[in-house]
């Protein structure tokens, strides 16, 4: 009798430990599938987006003849509604750009003017910053507006990479002739994204470091733009604050909200 039980026993700790290791293994075989080129591009695309964002950075543009630096506060929903807004210093506070859906507008509060941003300057410098209008609020995807293809997979200075190759579709409106994006292969995290003009020759490039916990995240924490003619000048993005799936209405990506 007391041998029967014991077997019972034995044979209910087994399945308990099987029900328990299978999910874990489920998930390292879930790990273990490498991304796709576009699941890359897109996780490039939405690095500090999500369902729903809030956050806080600091952006210091270098150039040769000057030096500044900007605090923001930003939000984000879904791929094509965001919101960023200068708290300082005082004299650009409350400069906003604002998108929804397609629509892009600027609102410059020392005028009380809001300006609807045409198409044409998505590839203008945002705040004398060496990123554009379009890096800032996301308009063009990668995985949207290019082809694209693996073109690496392998170790690079000790570091499993990939490398993803962008070239426009013929009826993207992007400037770029080509973009390059390499990342770590045991997160898919960004390393760079080269960007090249038309005639294939390198115009600048973005760097990613210092990975850090943002928002709950293993994010890096630091973005920083080179403009490939000027290399000794630079636009750092440092982010300090970052929080994932608030609560945030449609609403909130107005022309009011642009114009508080």
């Amino acid at each position: 009798m007391k041998s029967g039980i014991r077997k019972l026993l034995h044979r209910a700790f087994f399945i308990i430990c099987l029900l328990t290791l299978l999910p874990v293994s489920t998930l390292v075989q879930a790990q273990e599938q490498p991304l796709t080129p576009k699941q890359i591009l897109d996780k490039v695309d939405d690095l500090f987006r999500s369902q729903s964002s809030h956050g806080f950075a600091t952006m210091t543009v270098a150039t040769a003849h000057w030096k500044r630096s900007l605090t923001l506060e930003m939000w984000s929903k879904g791929k094509d509604k965001s919101l960023v807004r200068i708290l300082a210093p005082k004299k650009e506070k409350g400069t906003t750009t604002l998108r929804s859906g397609n629509d892009i507008w600027n609102y410059l509060p020392k005028v009380k003017r809001v300006i609807k941003l045409p198409s044409s300057m998505m590839a203008a410098s945002w705040m004398g910053s060496h990123f554009t209008n379009d890096d800032l609020v996301k308009e063009s995807r990668m995985a949207d507006d290019y082809t694209f293809e693996i073109t690496f997979r392998g170790e690079v200075t000790g570091d499993d990479i990939v490398e993803v190759t962008c070239h426009p579709k013929p009826e993207a409106a992007v400037v770029w002739g080509k973009v390059l994006v390499r990342a770590r292969l045991k997160d898919y995290l960004p390393l760079f994204v080269k960007y090249f003009d038309e005639d294939l020759r390198l115009a600048r490039t973005m760097t990613f470091s210092q990975v850090s916990e943002l928002g709950r995240r293993m994010l890096p924490a630091v973005v920083t733009m080179v403009p490939e003619e000027k290399p000794d000048e630079s636009t750092i993005v440092r982010y300090e604050k970052m929080e994932f799936d608030i609560g945030l209405d449609d609403d909130f990506f107005s022309l009011r909200t642009l114009q508080r």
